[in-house]
């Protein structure tokens, strides 16, 4: 076994060093001989991980004073017991943060990846909500990239196996200490833990494997669907990073308010408008539907204003696709007329005096106004 520097050596450090000096020499030092900074150069990544194991030591109080009091041989076990062990090779966490903004940049990643889902918001009309309709629409996604297949390489070149991991991606890192011998892994730096490199990346996709693409996708909406609600489209995501399985779709729908028509869950609710003999008489009077059929209420004599009339199965159908429809609600309003010929002011004269009604001067309804025409000839 080659013979240990002195761990302050190794960081050009005086042994009364405080923290802040200890880890400002580190990041120095680390950023100098990082494999991604030195690629190929093994001296670099041999110095690399004697800078990192130094630190790991040093910046942690009580091991220092363990390696202050003993040296090495307390840290690979062969000194005296009762200290504090080292618990494995962690300085990659700070070689992390160096280069990541300590996020701890590439750590985990590595293999297969789904893509990410994606969100569609999509307004249809209450006609196309009833009828069900299908959709084009046009989505921007990240797919795989149709030059390279999706490997990142130039055409006529090819992803090469990591030198850094051997292509596994990670690198494990081994130390003896006073409790043994521990062991951790941490991605490959150099390959950021695909456990490949590409020394020609694609033109296109400059090596990604994927690029943005906008394409057209016809949405599906069924019969039935509310303001609101929404469903998911399998596979219709994003594509994954190396191979892995692509993201899902969200089409968020929106239905446009109806100039007639309201909705409540399946059923739908319309006012029309009758005239006050219509009203007074009773008659049958054609509604509005969705459906295009030909509706009818039958209005008996005598309805007032707001009077409620039921069209079953003429509302909205379900959109679990069970069968079956809500009801159409239809209310009615009265239409009083604000101009009449004199025929029609004659006729009402006379209705008036049939059913005895002398209108009096503080309510000025429809039957004053005829009133006052008697008396003012």
């Amino acid at each position: 076994m080659p013979t240990k520097r002195d761990y302050y050596e190794v960081l050009e450090l005086d042994r009364e060093a405080d923290e802040s000096a200890i880890k400002s020499a580190y990041r120095k030092l680390a950023r100098k001989y990082h494999p991604d900074v030195n690629p190929g150069n093994h001296e670099a990544e041999e110095k690399f991980k004697e800078v990192a194991e130094a630190y790991e030591v040093l910046s942690d109080k009580d091991k220092r004073q363990v390696y202050d009091r003993y040296g090495h041989e307390a840290l690979n076990g062969g000194g005296p017991g009762g200290g504090p062990g080292f618990e494995g090779f962690g300085g990659f966490g700070d070689i992390f943060d160096i280069f990541f903004n300590g996020a701890q940049g590439g750590r985990g990643r590595g293999g297969a990846q789904r893509g990410a889902d994606l969100r569609y918001d999509l307004e249809v009309t209450l006609e196309e909500a009833y009828t069900g309709v299908e959709k084009a629409v046009r989505l921007q996604r990240i797919e795989t990239c149709e030059t390279c297949a999706g490997s990142g390489a130039a055409p006529g070149t090819k992803p090469i196996t990591c030198t850094g991991c051997g292509g596994q991606g990670q690198i494990r890192h081994t130390q003896n200490t006073i409790l043994g011998t521990f062991s951790t892994m941490a991605p490959c730096a150099r390959c950021g833990g695909t456990g490949r490199t590409v020394p020609s990346p694609c033109p296109t996709c400059q090596g990604q494997g994927r690029a943005r693409k906008i394409r057209e996708f016809t949405i599906n909406v069924r019969a039935g669907v509310d303001d609101g609600m929404r469903f998911q489209y399998p596979g219709e995501g994003e594509s994954g990073a190396l191979g892995g399985p692509p993201g899902d779709l969200y089409v968020f729908f929106h239905v446009k308010k109806h100039p007639l028509f309201e909705r409540q869950d399946q059923d739908l609710y319309v006012e029309i408008p009758i005239s006050y003999t219509q009203a007074a008489l009773g008659d049958e009077v054609s509604v509005p539907t969705l459906s295009g059929e030909k509706g009818t209420i039958t209005v008996p004599e005598g309805t007032q204003t707001g009077s409620v009339f039921r069209l079953r199965g003429q509302g909205m159908p379900d959109v679990g696709g069970r069968g079956g429809k809500g009801d159409l609600h239809v209310a009615v309003k009265v239409d009083v007329p604000t101009r009449l010929s004199e025929e029609e002011k004659k006729l009402l004269r006379q209705l008036a005096g049939l059913r005895g009604e002398k209108p009096t001067h503080e309510h000025k309804g429809l039957f004053e106004r005829i009133k006052e025409a008697v008396v003012g000839e």
